[in-house]
């Protein structure tokens, strides 16, 4: 008989690629994750995985025992969700991480919407990037990600995950007062190919949506200043330090004293957002409200597009 918990350390290690960093992640030592695993081969009479000096990688056997796994920790999920349902579920907490500028747009006000229309349900909120916050559901270490999307995350249709649209957002071009371009209506970006840049660190979703900007306008930004706070890229903008692309919602209520501010001239870059929970967790009592309520939230937010 397999264990359900040895399935779940099997789907940590695939997804970590070393022990060290899945025990870290499931607060365990490497020595048990190490004994977990053997256990496993054990159970399952074959090799799962195999260690390298890169790491570890599952074999051919491992490969498809975690197809099977993902599938059977979903229906786990379901069947708690279920016995949740059945003992009415009405009180609890719900863990959320999203980076910081979706927490105002959308957790606040679902936090402030859910005290109202389901007060036995109390939110904790952690800040946390995109590329931070789905990892941090499959290791269960929070019940929902309030994320964006980016190059390597996991698609829509993840076995892992369940994806819930809630909005996007255009990013606009922030540019100091003194700039050349600073009397258009619309900024195209090929115009700024030769300026000094000003961006998030590579790592962060907006930062490859800036990249992949440029990219498509035909080059490469030359990043001089880095900053994952928005706040600190217009001010460093303001100092005539460079240019920057911003998300719309980030520049509400910043002090704009010293930039300009202009819609992208063609298609915009875009960072759509998204909620994830581990895939038959949509269902669960605690968490369907507050999915609701973020979505909810979303499609109200003023100036901003709903992805439903």
């Amino acid at each position: 008989m397999i264990e359900a918990r040895r399935l779940h350390i099997l789907r940590a290690v695939a997804d970590h690629r070393t022990v060290t960093a899945a025990a870290a992640a499931l607060y365990l030592t490497p020595s048990a994750v190490s004994q977990q695993l053997t256990a496993l081969e054990q159970e399952t009479g074959h090799r799962l995985v195999e260690r390298g000096a890169r790491g570890v990688r599952l074999t051919p056997a491992g490969e498809i025992l975690l197809g099977h796994t993902n599938a059977v920790l979903a229906q786990l999920e379901r069947a708690e969700a279920e016995l949740a349902a059945y003992s009415s579920g009405s009180a609890g907490t719900v863990s959320v991480a999203s980076f910081a500028t979706g927490i105002g747009l959308v957790v606040a006000p679902a936090l402030a919407r859910l005290a109202r229309t389901a007060p036995g349900i109390l939110l904790r909120v952690q800040d946390a990037e995109g590329d931070a916050s789905l990892p941090m559901v499959l290791d269960r270490q929070v019940d929902v990600a309030v994320a964006v999307e980016y190059r390597g995350a996991p698609d829509a249709d993840d076995p892992r995950l369940a994806h819930i649209p809630l909005y996007a957002e255009p990013f606009d071009a922030v540019v100091p007062q003194t700039h050349r371009l600073a009397d258009r209506t619309e900024v195209p970006l090929a115009e700024l190919a030769k300026d000094p840049w000003i961006g998030p660190y590579p790592g962060n979703p907006c930062h490859d949506v800036v990249v992949l900007a440029c990219e498509h306008a035909g080059f490469q930004p030359r990043l001089e200043h880095s900053s994952d706070d928005f706040r600190a890229v217009v001010a460093l903008a303001s100092a005539d330090a460079g240019v920057a692309l911003v998300p719309r919602s980030a520049l509400q209520g910043m002090d704009l004293a010293g930039v300009v501010v202009r819609p992208v001239d063609g298609v915009a870059p875009t960072r759509r957002v998204f909620a994830a929970v581990r895939r038959g967790a949509e269902a669960h009592p605690l968490i369907l409200p507050v999915l609701e309520a973020l979505a909810e939230v979303a499609e109200a937010a003023p100036g901003v597009p709903h992805l439903g």
